[in-house]
């Protein structure tokens, strides 16, 4: 082949020279003389010619994606055999039946008048437990409060809205039971309990589980189940109470519901996020007894009859025969004015004379002279001891006590005092009084009557011989305040002009 000078010969393609022949033969054509060697091969398509290191990172490759496909379906595995399905939302709606049962449910309450109940408030160490009952129709609620939380509230309670009076017992145990059916008749106090106080909140929620009509249904209550309380099947629900000083609004609580809209149960929390736990005994549901501060046993009232209506109007010329009468007060005037009184009231003239001391302050009385309807106070020191029963204050008053001006009656007790004088005035009508029930005072059977008067809301206590037994006054704080007598001789009592003689006759 001839070649022009200075170019290189064309190469012969390898994959003509490499690869076998096959087929009829090609004739062999000798290469001229004086050309080299031929130019490197280029490498086949399918790798079989390529270097070494291309092979290594080939297998590299295929060896990661290996390792990734084991990887994963170690994963998968793993993932199936812990899977579990989402759990599944078990309540829902109320039925129109369910809610129905649900607005009737305070209803309900205050229909079947009264309650067993069993309250525990707070856990732990701070819990409060508190056993007895609750009169939705009157209203009023009677427990013994105990459990390790109960502190310096440990005792009886009884409350009416808006008052709270308590019978402490520090030695009592730390579990609670269910308090006498007739409460004792001493050593009762007005209390004041502080908003948000554990014993506070669970007496306002119990009163507040009555109503008089039936209450809207809220949108966001759920049936959560069906169980049984007491042996009663009930419908579990959420839903909120109505909102009050311990329940905060539309906060949840779980209600245990009976086909007959009664409520068995009551779990939540009250405004101050403290855990509270209400059951209802249904069928325990005796008729519960006020004690005096709260008015005493419930009664029918109605009109005088000719009888009673006659021992009324000869009332003040019964009390001007006897003369006068040695008497004994309680006066819950306040938290820290738990006052008890006893001395001696002359209708003869007009006059009282009393010591009264403060049940939580032993150490200091106050003598009180009231004579046509003013008074003067002055405070002496006293022995220490009980207050409850007080002691009569001394005759002759003590020597050097420097006697205020008097002044008109002020207080509740002052008022109750001023009272009891004037009851020997002009007589009552008997239609401004009915008679309420019937009761026994000292071994007295009387008839007690309430004055429905503009000056004050009065209740006397008439036994049948015609004498008042006892007088009662309702105070600021919506509690009675008492006085008890017992007609006969007086000694004579000290006056704003003339303190009586040492032994004087008794008149």
């Amino acid at each position: 082949m001839e070649t022009s000078p200075g170019r290189p010969p064309r190469p012969t393609p390898a994959s003509r020279i490499d690869q076998p022949v096959t087929g009829r033969a090609r004739p062999h054509t000798p290469e001229p003389a004086g050309h080299g060697p031929e130019p490197a091969l280029e490498a086949e398509p399918d790798g079989a010619a390529d270097p070494p290191e291309r092979h290594t990172r080939r297998r590299g490759i295929l060896l990661g994606l290996g390792v990734v496909a084991v990887a994963s379906a170690a994963a998968l595995v793993a993932g199936l055999l812990s899977w579990s399905p989402e759990p599944v939302d078990p309540t829902r709606p109320l039925s129109a039946a369910e809610a129905e049962r649900l607005a009737a449910m305070r209803v309900t309450a205050y229909r079947d008048v009264r309650s067993g109940v069993r309250v525990s408030v707070g856990t732990g160490a701070a819990r409060t437990e508190l056993v007895g009952w609750v009169d939705w129709a009157r209203p009023l609620v009677y427990l013994d409060v105990g459990g390790p939380g109960a502190g310096a509230e440990r005792g009886l309670i009884q409350a009416a809205p808006g008052a709270l009076v308590a019978r402490p017992d520090p030695a009592a145990g730390p579990t609670s039971a269910p308090p006498p059916l007739v409460p004792p008749t001493d050593r009762w106090r007005l209390r004041e309990l502080p908003a948000g106080h554990d014993v506070a909140s669970a007496l306002d929620l119990l009163l507040s589980l009555s109503g008089q009509r039936p209450d809207p249904t809220a949108a966001e209550a759920r049936w959560l189940g069906r169980e049984t309380a007491a042996g009663t099947p009930v419908d579990v629900l959420r839903a909120p109470l109505p909102a009050g000083p311990a329940v905060a609004p539309r906060r949840q609580f779980r209600l245990w519901l009976d086909r007959d809209a009664r409520l068995h149960r009551l779990a939540g929390r009250l405004s101050d996020d403290t855990p509270v736990t209400v059951e209802l005994q249904r069928s325990d549901r005796p008729t519960l007894r006020p004690v005096d501060a709260l008015g005493g046993r419930p009664g029918l009232p109605r009109a005088l009859t000719d009888a009673e209506a006659n021992r009324l109007a000869r009332l003040p010329a019964r009390l001007r025969a006897a003369g006068g009468a040695a008497l004994t007060g309680t006066a819950p005037l306040g938290p820290t004015a738990n006052l008890r009184a006893a001395g001696w009231l002359s209708w003869a003239a007009s006059a009282a004379y009393l010591a009264v001391g403060e049940v939580d302050t032993p150490g200091r009385r106050t003598l009180l002279r009231h004579q046509k309807g003013r008074v003067a106070r002055v405070e002496v020191a006293a022995a220490g001891g009980a207050v409850d029963p007080p002691a009569r204050p001394p005759l002759p008053p003590p020597a050097g006590i420097s006697w205020p001006p008097a002044a008109p009656a002020t207080d509740d007790l002052e008022r109750l005092i001023d009272a009891a004088v004037r009851a020997a005035g002009a007589p009552v009508a008997a239609r401004s009084a009915v008679r309420l029930r019937g009761d026994r005072l000292a071994g007295h059977t009387v008839d007690v009557l309430e004055l429905r008067t503009g000056r004050a809301q009065l209740r006397y206590w008439i036994d049948r011989a015609g004498l008042l037994r006892r007088l009662e006054l309702r105070t600021r704080h919506g509690v009675w305040a008492q006085l008890d007598l017992a007609p006969g001789r007086v000694p004579a009592l000290p006056t704003a002009n003339r303190p009586p003689a040492t032994g004087a006759t008794p008149r």
